[in-house]
């Protein structure tokens, strides 16, 4: 890293993202909003940290993985936290976050965005970890979230069947 991205590194990693006076801090609603464990949940902060350093260091746009996006995507409404502090202070500069438009040259954009940001994360950091960067894939998740008061309803996973299940099954028609 050169002097300046050094500077900008350690303002990054210094910025407190968590309001002390909160009873319900950033990193307890993002943890308790994907039931993240407090340690995956600290360790997606500061890889979000290294996301918002390498934007800032990237002569070109780069895409974060799935879960520092949700951070970003839930720090984004923390509006004071996110535009005065973080941007104002911090990057001293605006950071948009640019969705896709759902096209389908987006998936390929996205795709290569992600390759490119995980050669620049190598350069300044070595290796992501795995469980936060996931590997680059050209179409998106195919996991549906919903929100869910739990309070009032019961979560009950869908049962998986393996393929020898199915087979089992399809002997036991045939029999009849």
């Amino acid at each position: 890293m050169t002097p300046e991205e050094t500077q900008l590194y350690q303002r990054i990693c210094q910025f407190e993202i968590d309001d002390s006076l909160a009873a319900f801090p950033f990193s307890a609603k993002l943890s308790w909003e994907y039931q993240w464990s407090g340690i995956y949940t600290y360790r997606v902060i500061q890889e979000y940290k290294k996301f918002l350093f390498l934007v800032m260091v990237a002569n070109q746009e780069i895409s974060p993985s799935t879960a520092v996006d949700r951070a970003w995507h839930l720090h984004l409404l923390y509006t004071q936290s996110y535009w005065d502090e973080l941007c104002g202070k911090v990057l001293k500069r605006s950071l948009h976050h640019i969705p896709g438009l759902g096209r389908k040259e987006d998936g390929l954009k996205y795709y290569y965005q992600y390759c490119q940001t995980l050669d620049i994360y190598h350069k300044y950091f070595g290796m992501p970890p795995d469980n936060i960067w996931n590997p680059p894939k050209y179409k998106g998740e195919k996991i549906s979230f919903q929100w869910v008061d739990r309070e009032k309803y019961w979560i009950i996973p869908k049962p998986t069947f393996s393929r020898s299940y199915f087979h089992y099954l399809y002997k036991k028609e045939q029999q009849f």
